[in-house]
Order: C-alpha cells, then structure tokens, then sequence
C-alpha cells in the first residue's frame, strides 16, 4: 500500500487595495512600460494598515476548508510558509490555528522566503506519508510591502501581499505515477549566494526589520538555470518528463523568468498558469495563489499533472511534481 498526499482543497485571498504601475511613476523614475516589459506585472495587492500574515493567511485557509468540505478540527497541522510573520515569535502558524478556532494538531512555520511553499509541501508530505498527519492545511502567505525601500525602482515594484491555501489529505494509492498527490520533490539550497537576495535587518545582527535587496541580474541567471533543473529532477523521480506535464505552476516573480524556465522545459506558454500581471511577487504566497486562480479559472482540473517550482533568499529553490 501506497500513501499519497491528496489535494482535497484550494483557496487564496487577497488584500482589497489595487496598486496599478501607474501608482509608482507618480514618485519613482519608472513607468508603466518599463515595469510591465521587465517585469510582466500590471498591478499587486498591498495589505491595508493592522492587516497582517496570519490574518491573510486565515482567509485563504477558511476558503480552502469550504472547498473540501471540512472543519478545522479535522486538520492535524498547518504549516505557514512565510517571510514575514505578525511577530518574530510566536508562529503565524499558531495564530492561524487560533484564528481557526482550531483546537487540536499543532502549527509550524517554514522559511525559505519564495521558495517556502514548495518546502513546505515537502514538510507535509513527509507528515503524511510517515502517519504522522492524516489532513495537513499547508499555507503561503506574505506582507512584503512591508519589507519594501520605496526609493529603489528595481525592487519595490515587484511585490505584493497575499495568501493561499491547500489541503493535504492522506489517501491510498497504487505507487505509480498515475496515483493522484504528491509525486515526487526536490529540494536544494546554497548559502554562497545569501547575498544576491536578502532583508539588510534582523533579530540578532541589527534588532530592525530592514529592507529587501536584490541583485536583480544575478538573480535571474540562477533562477532560470535552477528552476529548470530542480523541476526536471522532481519529474525524473516521479519516473516522467516534461511531455507529461498538464501545467507548470511557477513561483510568479517575473514573466521573463516564468517563460524562459518553461521554454528551457520544452513546455509552452498554453501549459503554464500566470498570474504575475494581477498579483507581482508575493513570495511564499506565489505558488498556492497561482494553484487556487487556475483551479477557478478552470485550468487545473483533477487529475492534472502539476509542477511547482520556486526559488528564493538562500539561495533556496525546489520543486513538487503531483497529480490534482
């Protein structure tokens, strides 16, 4: 007998405020244009002032309980992947499971700035297929407008804010590659490069906060290189290739990345979910809100084979190949 980790449901939610490009030509040296033809964004989601993470995060969740059909009892653990938690302790994973009026399980963060949902499905992969957990609510939500240097054009026009949701459930399943849930992951990390995408504060080094630094063309080159790699990997294990993928369902940072990675794949545009126009960076967030969106949109239907995959601060990058 075979355990897979099943998705059961899906959800996201996002800030009321719309931030078109238009809003940041009005103070930066940038246009429409220009960030649209770097970036492929049009606008993001910018959360409203005392709303944070958890709370972002407990909207997606609610949603993705409605849609299978469940209460959040009947959840043994949530894992929130994030960047930027309500407080540095504790979790805003716990404060999702109050926020639920969930009373049982337990709740755990995961960081690994945008490539943090793709280790935290791993995370409730593993907790489902060792017994641990029968139900994992696996969760990526982030505020990186908080995070922002609003004097620098090259960054503080590619992020936004928002939330999204999947629901693991464990299932039986005959051990190939037609069982529906989690395949396959590969995950990997490589700290010679923590300073090509990084937050210049925190607890013990400045007691502050910071602000994100890039080096935009640094990143880009991994990035393109990394994803294709990790994502072909994640299929070989599975014992597939590309030509068996319904949908790549990338970390949305960056159009030109997004096609490159899917061109260097084999894979064209008609087999990639986008919503980097309407949403720009949101981090941790990216993956789960792509998979929600292109569930609505009716894209992803079940019994698609999906990869995901992402890379982040760390560098950390990795991906998740399953059937919906």
């Amino acid at each position: 007998m075979t355990i897979r980790a099943v998705p059961v449901g899906v959800g996201h939610y996002l800030p009321d405020r719309v931030v078109p490009n238009s809003e940041f030509a009005t103070r930066l040296e940038t246009s429409d244009e220009w960030i649209q033809s770097r970036s492929g964004i049009e606008r993001r989601h910018f959360a409203a002032e005392g709303e944070t993470t958890s709370q972002m995060a407990v909207a997606a969740a609610r949603r993705a309980l409605d849609m299978a059909g469940l209460s959040a009892d009947q959840i043994d653990a949530i894992i929130v992947a994030t960047s930027t938690p309500d407080l540095t302790f504790p979790s805003a994973a716990t404060m999702v499971q109050a926020g639920l009026g969930m009373t049982r399980g337990f709740a755990f963060d995961v960081q690994a700035v945008c490539a943090g949902f793709v280790y935290a499905m791993s995370n409730a992969n593993a907790l489902i297929v060792s017994g641990q957990a029968n139900r994992v609510l696996v969760i990526g939500a982030e505020t990186f407008s908080r995070l922002m240097d609003w004097d620098d054009r090259t960054t503080s026009v590619l992020f936004g804010d928002g939330a999204g949701a999947v629901i693991l459930e464990a299932r039986e399943g005959t051990g190939t590659s037609q069982d529906r849930g989690i395949l396959a992951v590969d995950l990997n990390s490589d700290g010679r490069y923590q300073d090509l995408l990084y937050v210049d504060g925190g607890v013990s080094s400045t007691q502050s906060t910071g602000v994100l630094r890039m080096q935009g063309k640094e990143v880009f080159r991994h990035a393109v290189e990394k994803l294709a790699e990790t994502a072909e990997t994640a299929l070989a294990k599975a014992g597939l290739g590309p030509d068996d993928v319904d949908w790549i369902v990338p970390h949305q940072a960056n159009l030109r990345i997004i096609a490159r990675t899917a061109q260097k794949m084999g894979v064209g545009m008609d087999r990639v979910v986008v919503t980097v126009q309407d949403h720009g960076n949101t981090s941790a967030a990216s993956i789960p809100l792509a998979l929600s969106v292109g569930v609505e949109r009716g894209q992803i239907k079940q019994g698609d084979l999906l990869v995901t995959e992402a890379i982040g601060g760390g560098l950390a990058w990795g991906a998740v190949v399953m059937r919906w």
